[in-house]
């Protein structure tokens, strides 16, 4: 069976360190539980989740063709393009987003678990709707963060659900025959914030969905001190738009950009933006660390920086997207952050973007300010 040198795949250009992989034994797993779903539908196959090209790449290598691809993140697409140009393997994909041109064709849909149950949802919830009534789902994980709820979220939209045999700390769920009618709640999502003035819509993936986390609710409760007289905003790693629908509603004067490298964060961002009335004020961009924006384009940047790379834990997120601010603002422009109170961001901060004082502190968020020197 022709198969996939998956040791030569890089995440590049996502970020890279010694731990951090490109692959794990799901994508391989994966794979080989839909080998022979693969061979009697090569030319209807759907990936969804592809982190850096492991499961593309491998379908293609075992001669699967006309692939349909999402990729949440910017950076993965990134990564999949550039592993299939190093290793000189000639296929073609097509990447959709998460509605129904992705799986309309497929009888093999093979997907990376998200960890979100509501991810997951959605996801399940499309195939069953719009793909044709004989798709098989192939969904793998680790086990470690796996969850039986996991089982009972693709019940919901398939008549058999199995769950096939763990091998080297990943299993795969298989679910086939979806149910009628069975598409679920639809998505976006909405939640009203009383307190915040604010409506908050999500998908599935988007980061803290429907709710506003809490280093959000910080910076949101000093946004009116930052930089009152600014007249273009980034929203940077915008998530779900909070940032940036708040301030378009406060001033409306402001020239608002939200961006974020995630599907799920930038389609949140435009409809948290529309169901506020702002969405002719707030445009919404899908970029890596803001990279199709401007130099100098802004007098106010926010940011919530993530410190999670896919499930682990990364102190090398924040450095990036602290580069990328001070590229974006004006000189004299300021970049205001928050943290959680122990990350200790502020000489990274200056050494970045320049100066950089305290707003605001609790024992478990920082809010600073750095002006672009």
């Amino acid at each position: 069976m022709p198969d996939l040198d998956f040791s030569a795949l890089r995440r590049w250009p996502d970020v890279e360190a010694h731990d951090l992989v490109a692959w794990d034994a799901t994508d391989r797993l994966l794979l080989d539980e839909a080998q022979e779903a693969l061979v009697a539908s090569p030319t209807a196959v759907t990936l969804i989740g592809d982190r850096h090209g492991a499961l593309t790449l491998g379908a293609a290598a075992r001669g699967a063709t006309g692939l349909r691809v999402h990729q949440d993140a910017l950076s993965g697409e990134r990564a999949l393009a550039a592993n299939a140009s190093r290793l000189g393997i000639a296929t073609t994909w097509e990447q959709h987003p998460l509605e129904a041109s992705l799986v309309e064709r497929a009888r093999v849909v093979l997907l990376q678990l998200p960890r979100e149950l509501d991810a997951l949802d959605e996801v399940a919830g499309l195939v069953a709707r719009a793909a044709p009534p004989g798709v098989v789902l192939f969904a793998g994980g680790r086990v470690k963060h796996m969850a039986l709820a996991m089982n009972d979220v693709l019940g919901r939209h398939f008549g058999e659900v199995r769950a096939g045999l763990a091998r080297q700390k990943s299993r795969v769920l298989v679910a086939q025959r979806p149910l009628a009618g069975a598409g679920g709640v639809g998505w976006p999502r909405e939640q009203r914030h009383l307190d915040l003035g604010l409506t908050v819509a999500a998908h599935g993936r988007a980061f803290a969905g429907t709710s506003v986390d809490i280093g959000t609710r910080a910076l949101l409760g000093v946004l009116a001190d930052a930089v009152p007289g600014a007249r273009d905003v980034v929203d940077l790693g915008c998530g779900t738009g909070v940032l940036a629908t708040s301030v378009a509603l406060a001033r409306s004067g402001v020239r608002v950009v939200a961006t974020d490298q995630s599907a799920a964060a930038v389609a949140s961002a435009a409809a948290t933006a529309g169901a506020n009335g702002v969405g002719d004020r707030v445009r919404v961009v899908r970029a890596d660390a803001g990279d199709a924006l401007p130099a100098g384009s802004a007098d106010l940047v926010l940011l919530n920086p993530p410190f999670h790379a896919g499930a682990a834990v990364h102190a090398g997120l924040a450095p990036r997207l602290f580069d990328a601010a001070a590229r974006l603002l004006r000189p004299g422009g300021e970049l205001w952050t928050v943290y959680n109170s122990h990350l200790g961001y502020r000489p990274a901060l200056e050494a970045s973007v320049g100066t950089t004082r305290q707003v605001l502190r609790t024992s478990k968020f920082t809010v600073t300010a750095s002006t672009r020197r």
